[in-house]
């Protein structure tokens, strides 16, 4: 599979989202998909062993329910309504209090601020049902979310159960090494790599040592690296021969100085 999408289109961090789109849901992502622009989300497991776009190990955030996800069915879940950045105070600003992201253009090629209603209320997609609405018309970057006591072989086992049919193009990337290995050893022409950040408390202990340095790289054998742009530049990442992102940019201004180190980025609150 082809990895020249991540080195040459912008990938909109969680769909592209704004006040009336919530991240991770299916309008923010039919709106990239209407840009032109790659998707990066984000997978994890429910109670029941159901595969969801969801990024938060708790649903608080994007819904006000306080559960974690591993503690709740897609039954739980299915009824939740996803609130907009408007909603929820740690999301970024709407597009009317942002003036780097352009209103809507006639024919809908601006993000787009019509107002919710109960017909288009976004709620959390299952993987496949994402997979199915994609259809390949945009390429995927996938993240597995870091879940504690989940093996690697368990996760990308049902992921690759769904993507196997998926006629598009993607990648897989995660901040935990064994589940990048994972999906690497069973999906081996696939595009995989390692999320990497030196942000303090990111991570505990030998965990969040391994996330900054990319320790386990020569084990791994990453195809690229998504490295926090705040971080940049960083040695190690200089030093890596393949592909290399910047995760997340929010502005013009952010991008010039993210692309003097990596091949492409990961963005929101703008348009690239």
């Amino acid at each position: 599979m082809s990895d020249d999408f991540l080195k040459q289109t912008p990938i909109a961090h969680r769909g592209l989202h704004d006040g009336t789109k919530p991240e991770n849901s299916m309008p923010a992502f039919l709106a990239a998909i209407e840009h032109g622009y790659a998707i990066e989300t984000d997978v994890r497991f429910t109670k029941d062993k159901q595969l969801v776009i969801f990024h938060d190990d708790d649903l608080l955030r994007m819904t006000g329910d306080p559960r974690p996800v591993s503690e709740c069915t897609y039954a739980d879940l299915v009824s939740l309504p996803l609130r907009s950045p408007t909603q929820s105070s740690s999301c970024p600003p709407p597009p009317e209090e942002n003036p780097t992201m352009p209103p809507p253009e006639e024919g809908g090629r601006g993000v787009g601020n019509d107002p919710p209603t109960q017909s288009n209320i976004a709620h959390i997609p299952l993987f496949s049902d994402f997979l199915q609405a994609i259809g390949g018309r945009v390429p995927l970057l996938i993240e597995i979310k870091n879940m504690p006591h989940v093996k690697g072989k368990e996760v990308v086992a049902a992921m690759y159960d769904l993507l196997k049919a998926y006629g598009g193009e993607y990648a897989v990337q995660s901040f935990n090494p064994l589940y990048v290995k994972a999906y690497k050893e069973l999906c081996p022409t696939v595009p995989c790599g390692v999320l990497g950040t030196a942000e303090e408390g990111a991570a505990k202990g030998i965990q969040g040592y391994i996330i900054k340095h990319m320790s386990l790289n020569f084990w791994v054998k990453p195809d690229f690296i998504s490295y926090r742009k705040e971080d940049l530049p960083r040695k190690k990442l200089a030093r890596f021969k393949g592909i290399k992102l910047a995760w997340v940019i929010r502005s013009e201004a952010e991008a010039r100085a993210a692309l003097d180190h990596v091949h492409n980025i990961i963005f929101e609150d703008f348009l690239p």
